[in-house]
């Protein structure tokens, strides 16, 4: 069995082309389709958060209403920039959102990918101190957020307060209790992923990864899914702990889907650089006939190793018809991977 959901990016532009036109396109249709896919079946809505871009931005507001909407689904992120956030006032709006949800909160944090602007992250006031990096102040805030969700009290209560007290340290409210294991890392190294690990958070390695051996992507990915595993074990940890991929995958079952994805042009990993110098290999897509599909999907030793999968979907097509495209993997793929 595995956990099958969804990762929107929430790209929108007023373009004739394109069916999300505006932010409000996106989040309203963001929610629609986290309901379809609840209705469909699959275990989870996710969506990615990138600021200054026309994409999905602020998440709490669209997970309360996605958890409003839903009863079943698991609602999540991937990934949150933990440059731009204070984790204090996050832990207050992940707790608000996990509790309309009744728990179903998958959080999915990292230190965030290439931005649209240079060093993003200053104009929300934050800057690394002096002799550590953008990476280390992103890890700084991830540890307050990880240590507050804890609900235990940490601040000095007015002896004259305007409403009155439990006793001892204060809390942030509101506090929802199981938040804290239901964190996700996103990692692209293996020595970040070794990291989340020891933090006792789940792991999401997504399309990217920094090119650590020269092998395929879904063989690198394997291996710092072991080394994860490696690194959890050792920790201590006494839960399981989970492990998501993203891959874009369409079945070609109508003639729609031939006409979107079936030029067959995507079939090999593919290689970037970021910032210029560090070279990312991202992972390839698949769109074949269900048959072959299947065949395709086997070879990928990740998606072996992961407990979630997470289908990357062009949200610009529409709700009904990434609705279809979710369908078609439960109906179509899903059974003969086994996962079903």
């Amino acid at each position: 069995m595995k956990n099958i959901g969804f990762l929107s990016f929430g790209h929108w532009t007023p373009s004739a082309s394109s069916q999300t036109r505006s932010a409000g396109d996106a989040l309203l249709q963001s929610i629609d389709l986290a309901v379809a896919a609840e209705e469909l079946g699959a275990d989870g809505a996710y969506f990615r958060v990138h600021h200054f871009a026309r994409q999905l931005a602020a998440p709490f507001p669209l997970l309360a209403a996605v958890g409003a909407r839903t009863k079943k689904i698991e609602i999540g992120t991937a990934v949150i920039d933990m440059r731009y956030e204070n984790p204090l006032y996050m832990a207050e709006d992940a707790g608000s959102a996990d509790l309309i949800a009744s728990g179903r909160l998958q959080l999915g944090i990292s230190r965030g990918s290439p931005e649209q602007v240079i060093d993003g992250y200053r104009y929300f006031g934050y800057a690394p101190p002096e002799g550590q990096t953008d990476a280390d102040m992103a890890r700084r805030h991830t540890e307050v957020f990880l240590d507050v969700l804890q609900g235990k009290g940490f601040a000095q209560p007015n002896p004259n307060p305007m409403f009155p007290n439990p006793p001892g340290l204060l809390r942030l409210e509101p506090h929802s209790e199981g938040l804290r294991e239901r964190i996700w890392w996103g990692a692209s190294t293996n020595a970040t992923a070794e990291w989340a690990a020891k933090q006792g958070m789940n792991l999401q390695s997504s399309t990217l990864k920094i090119d650590e051996s020269g092998k395929p992507f879904h063989v690198q990915q394997a291996e710092q899914i072991r080394l994860y595993r490696d690194a959890w074990k050792a920790a201590g940890h006494t839960r399981d702990p989970r492990v998501s991929v993203s891959r874009s995958i369409f079945a070609l079952v109508d003639d729609r889907d031939r006409a979107y994805f079936g030029r067959g042009n995507e079939g090999e990993d593919k290689v970037g650089y970021l910032h210029g110098t560090e070279r990312a290999i991202f992972g390839r897509s698949f769109a074949a006939e269900p048959d072959a599909l299947i065949k395709q999907l086997k070879g990928d030793e990740a998606i072996a190793e992961a407990d979630t999968l997470l289908l990357t979907v062009p949200n610009q097509l529409g709700v009904d018809y990434n609705a279809h495209v979710i369908e078609a993997i439960l109906k179509h793929v899903a059974p003969g991977m086994g996962w079903r």
